[in-house]
Formats: C-alpha cells, structure tokens, sequence
C-alpha cells in the first residue's frame, strides 16, 4: 500500500514525500497514471502559478486522472493543488482549473499584506477525519495570493481570516483539500498527515 504524490512539476513536493514518510507512509513520486490509479490514497501539492500548473496537468494527460480519483479514493490537495480543484482562477487572466468544484480563485483583497504569508489561526466549520485532534484556534502555515470561494459553502472545512474570511479547507466525500501547508505546519500539520494516512488504510 503506498500514498501517489503526483509529481507535475510544481514545487513543493519533497517537503511533502518528507513528511508523509515522517509519519510512516509508503510514498511513490510519480506522472504515471497506473501508479496513480493503483495508489491507496493521492496527494496533489503546489506552489506556483495557476496556468502553468493546468498546461503541466494538460501535457502530462493527468486531468482526467484527478477528476476520476475523487470519490474513489482518499484525495489530498495542498495549496495550488487546492486552487486548481476549482472552475477557474482569476490568475494572469481567467484560466481553466479541473472543475471538480465549481467555484472561483480570486485575488486577496489588498486591504492586508499580499502574499498572506504565515501563521494564521483557522476555524473549523466542518469536522472531517482529518480534523482528528485539532482544534479551532490552532495555527497552520499560509502562503498564497489567490483564494477560493466556492460556489457550494457547504463544502468548506475551515477557514482563516487575513482581512476577509479565507477558505483554508474543503472535503466532500473522501476528497479533502487545504489552502495551508499541513507539511510546514509543525506537529498540527503532521497530524493531519497521520490521519489522512490513517485514513487511506481504512479505505483499503
């Protein structure tokens, strides 16, 4: 049994591997879409620009491949890999996302510091087994420009607040996604990791 981080080309993907492993998991880096397929649970990280992670998605053939997995099986979007869950993003123009969700990547108002870069404290609104062992009020690590409003609330997990109520997590089903780094989180963050593994062996 091993975890699938799907590697395009977008950043952050050793921190990732690193910390899963940390936590015990079996972990495969791969594009390949039978590795992914076979995977138990899937992890689609990020740091970047929108467009530039679509047209990576799109020449690696891997579009169907994400919206086919949720579902299925447990699914983790980290950060970018979070953005591009949705319609589109407002990014360099208005460009096309997955369209697993419908809703919109808009700039952060520039009525705080953009980036939003830090610690922020997020509110649970909706608890999920990845939320096992945390509590509103603890602090993740944010690093982005862009966030989401979707369309359906009734998805949203928590959010943080940078000047406007941010989205920091989704799920819907067994897709989970977050717009903080749980690999750069310290011990909050390694524990979602943990449940989200745990998660994948509950689903075997």
């Amino acid at each position: 049994m091993y975890i699938a981080i799907i590697d395009y080309n977008m950043g952050n993907i050793s921190s990732v591997k690193n910390a899963l492993k940390r936590q015990g998991a079996e972990v495969r880096v791969t594009s390949d879409i039978a590795v992914i397929n076979k995977a138990a649970g899937v992890v689609l990280p990020g740091v970047g620009a929108f467009s530039d992670a679509m047209n990576s998605l799109t020449r690696l053939g891997l579009k169907d491949t994400i919206r086919d997995l949720m579902g299925r099986k447990p699914f983790l979007g980290i950060c970018l890999g979070f953005q591009l869950l949705f319609e589109y993003s407002m990014e360099d123009g208005k460009t096309r996302g997955l369209g697993v969700f419908k809703g919109v990547v808009e700039r952060i108002p520039a009525i705080q510091k953009v980036p939003h870069m830090g610690w922020n404290l997020i509110n649970i609104v909706k608890p999920n087994p990845l939320f096992e062992g945390i509590e509103s009020g603890q602090h993740f690590y944010f690093v982005h420009s862009y966030h989401v409003a979707p369309h359906d609330r009734t998805i949203i997990s928590s959010t943080t607040n940078h000047g406007i109520d941010i989205v920091a997590g989704i799920n819907q089903g067994l897709a989970y996604a977050f717009q903080f780094h749980p690999e750069k989180s310290s011990t909050a963050g390694l524990r979602i990791l943990e449940n989200f593994i745990k998660l994948t062996v509950r689903e075997q």
